[in-house]
């Protein structure tokens, strides 16, 4: 049910930082030795008095003059106290924690739709192929209007009220009321719920007749498997030589998935990444040679959303000279979390440890200030950082190198060997604003449409279908009635191009599903256009 997410820059600058930190409570997690996908069991975790803390809440408890909830305050206690540590050592309340594992386990239970909210009704935009809500007949378009006899449509629910009614145990009934294009009659739908996949590999597609595209979103208990099942169906059936992997916008996630990933583009035994805390010995993690595929070229395109498994792989194919590195500096988490269950059904996720590249590189960013690790986002734009390389500051001037010999540095992230200007469009304020009105139009805008009025083909889309100057016209119109967003014509003339595109891009999905999407972002991305030339030329990673 989640919302496609955008390869090309996702800061929306201000939420960057709030995107980040939350998905910070997951992101940089390690497996124990041996283990599949379930988190660190807290082996270590004490449940033992805490002495004169433990006091205080009972004397609170005992005579404070209103009636308090004490769990509440245990927990913003404890909250309170990790935040003294660093910026990912949290507390994850019991809803939290639920929530968190349902997202890095790979799956869910629910009925299987993707949804957006139009007009206060939940809109399909696709059936989850194979789930069961295609099973039984629901279609791109179907507006949801009752669940359980309810009435959803034109009533304002929030987003986490819709998730619990259409999530639930797999085999449990949900009941749907559903209203199809102009029909007047209300349908009636009986999905049983089931096992749910959250895909971590958005895409998986040919760039060209020998360079194959990955786009991966995170790094979850199925991500090397998802990332096998790309990579086999691109060889076997297009005879893919070279990758371009694009991981911008990734926080990261488990990192024993980075690792199977980084086997496949790495002989046995080569060294990945390696740990190390005040606690923790130092802990190397090799190749383990167990390389399916022939993969010769290949590029990273990194940005600054991209972080800790992220950096672990992009820092791993830079000191070993594997291949390109494209984008711009990386997040900068090298921080290591173990998590511990609490008695009360929640955990805390501890840092225990620093990640560090083959060449010796922390990954991890100073977080000495508070403030100042929260501004980083807006400090990167401000200073000029995100629109030339020269404006990069100096954060570490420590000189590592790489097998080859090449000079590269710990700049509080991972630094790329080639430098991706960002889209000046996507800190046009008023471009913000009409981007997030972009869905809802869009497929209000399609219901208009006769599928015969587009080009048959994916490719012949791509090439020669262009959004009409009234659908932009019709967008900002939406947008100022809609959004409250006041039209501003000198904004416009500077987003037009990016706003085109994005317009284009939503209507190939609607069109051609995610294929169509990222076929038509790719066809003008900065990034994937200098990854496809590098490879291409085949040069010495580095060299341009």
């Amino acid at each position: 049910m989640s919302a496609i997410s955008n390869n090309r820059f996702q800061v929306r600058l201000p939420l960057l930082l709030a995107t980040v930190l939350a998905l910070g409570m997951f992101i940089g997690l390690r497996l124990p030795r041996g283990m599949g996908v379930s988190f660190s069991p807290g082996t270590r975790a004490t449940h033992t008095a805490t002495g004169s803390i433990d006091e205080v809440f009972r004397y609170i408890d005992a005579n404070y003059v209103d009636t308090v909830e004490t769990a509440r305050l245990r927990d913003e206690a404890i909250s309170q106290l990790l935040a003294q540590l660093d910026p990912h050592s949290v507390y994850i309340s019991p809803e939290e924690l639920r929530a968190v594992e349902e997202d890095m386990s790979g799956h869910f239970e629910g009925i299987g739709v993707e949804f957006i909210v139009l007009d206060d009704t939940i809109q399909v935009v696709s059936p989850i192929s194979g789930g069961p809500s295609e099973a039984v007949g629901i279609m791109a378009g179907d507006r949801i209007v009752a669940i359980n006899d309810t009435t959803v449509a034109g009533v304002k629910t929030s987003l986490s009220k819709i998730y619990n009614r259409l999530r639930g145990p797999k085999g449990t009934e949900v009941n749907l009321g559903i209203r199809r294009g102009s029909e007047n009659m209300l349908r009636q739908f009986t999905v049983v719920r089931d096992v749910i996949p959250v895909h971590s590999v958005d895409i998986a597609y040919m760039l060209d007749r020998e360079t194959g595209y990955i786009k991966v979103n995170r790094f979850n208990a199925k991500t090397h498997q998802e990332f096998m099942g790309a990579l086999t169906r691109l060889v076997d059936s297009s005879a893919m030589k070279h990758l371009v992997l694009d991981l911008r916008g990734n926080p990261g996630g488990y990192l024993n998935e980075a690792i199977d990933m980084l086997s496949q583009l790495f002989p046995e035994g080569k060294l990945l990444v390696y740990t190390q805390g005040r606690k923790e010995e130092r802990r190397n993690y090799k190749s383990n040679g167990r390389a399916r595929f022939d993969l010769q070229q290949v590029a990273v395109l990194i940005d600054e959303g991209s972080a800790s498994a992220s950096e672990i792989m992009a820092g791993a194919i830079q000191d070993h000279d594997r291949g390109w590195i494209v984008g711009r500096r990386s997040y900068g988490k090298g921080l290591v979390q173990e998590q511990y269950s609490l008695r009360n059904g929640a955990a805390i996720r501890l840092t225990v440890a620093r990640y560090y590249t083959p060449s010796g590189r922390s990954i991890q960013r100073a977080y000495t200030s508070k403030e100042a690790y929260e501004r980083d986002p807006e400090e990167r734009l401000q200073n000029g950082e995100l629109s030339g390389k020269s404006n990069i500051p100096v954060l570490d001037s420590t000189a590592y190198y790489t097998g080859k010999g090449r000079l590269v540095y710990a700049h509080g992230g991972i630094m790329p060997d080639v430098f991706v200007p960002i889209d000046t469009a996507y800190v046009n304020p008023y471009y913000i604003k009409l981007r997030q009105q972009l869905p809802q139009f869009v497929a209000r805008w399609m219901e208009g449409q006769e599928r015969s009025s587009f080009p048959a083909t994916m490719e012949a889309f791509v090439q020669a279908w262009h959004p009409p100057a009234e659908m932009l016209q019709a967008m900002v119109d939406y947008a100022e009635r809609e959004g409250r967003t006041p039209r501003d014509a000198g904004q416009m003339a500077a987003c037009r191009d990016e706003l085109s595109l994005q317009l284009k891009a939503r209507v190939g999905r609607l069109l051609f599903q995610q294929e169509g999407y990222y076929a038509v972002l790719n066809s003008d991305d900065p990034a994937v256009d200098k990854a496809l030339q590098l490879i291409r030329k085949g040069a010495f990673p580095g060299v341009q």
